[in-house]
C-alpha cells in the first residue's frame, strides 16, 4: 500500500469519525470559526492552565478535511505547552500551503497531499485558526474569508 493511500485513510478515519469531538465541560476558552465557502463550522475548548493546554476537544461540522483536521489537531495539542502549540499551528500551516516546508511530526504528515488542492487548504486549517484564536481568547468568530 501506498504511504498516500495510508494518509488518505487516515483523514477519512478522522473525517468520519472524528477523535474529542464533544464539549468541554471545564474549559476556560473556546473560540468559533467558520468557512463559508464550503460551510465548515468549528468550535474549539481548550482547558488551560498556565502555559499548558491540559485538554482539547471541539464540536463542528464540516467535510472530512475539515474535521479530520480538528479532529488530529486535539489529539496532537492535548498536554503541550502554548508555545510549542502556536509553532505547530504555524507549521502546519505552511505545510499547506508552500512545497519548500519541512514535514509535519506524526499523523499530522497525511494532511501534506492537501497542498495539491488550494481550495481545501481553508477546510484543513479553520480548526488551527479557530486554536489560535481560542489561545488567544478571541471573541469574535474567526472566518476563513478573512485569511
Amino acid at each position: 500500500m501506498d504511504i498516500r493511500d495510508l494518509y488518505q485513510e487516515l483523514i477519512i478515519e478522522h473525517g468520519t469519525q472524528p477523535r474529542n469531538c464533544c464539549v468541554l465541560e471545564n474549559a476556560n476558552s473556546s473560540a468559533e470559526g467558520f468557512n463559508p465557502l464550503c460551510g465548515d463550522k468549528v468550535c474549539v475548548y481548550l482547558k488551560i492552565d498556565n502555559v499548558t493546554i491540559e485538554k482539547a476537544t471541539f464540536t463542528g461540522a464540516g467535510c472530512a478535511i475539515s474535521m479530520a483536521s480538528a479532529s488530529l489537531m486535539s489529539e496532537a495539542i492535548s498536554g503541550k505547552d502554548i508555545s510549542e502549540i502556536l509553532d505547530l499551528s504555524l507549521r502546519f500551516k505552511e505545510c499547506l500551503t508552500s512545497d519548500s516546508a519541512p514535514p509535519l511530526p506524526g499523523k499530522l504528515a497525511a494532511f501534506a497531499g492537501v497542498r495539491e488542492y488550494p481550495a481545501r487548504v481553508k477546510c484543513a486549517t479553520l480548526a488551527w485558526h479557530t486554536l489560535e484564536a481560542a489561545i488567544k481568547k478571541s471573541a469574535s468568530t474567526i472566518t476563513t474569508e478573512a485569511l
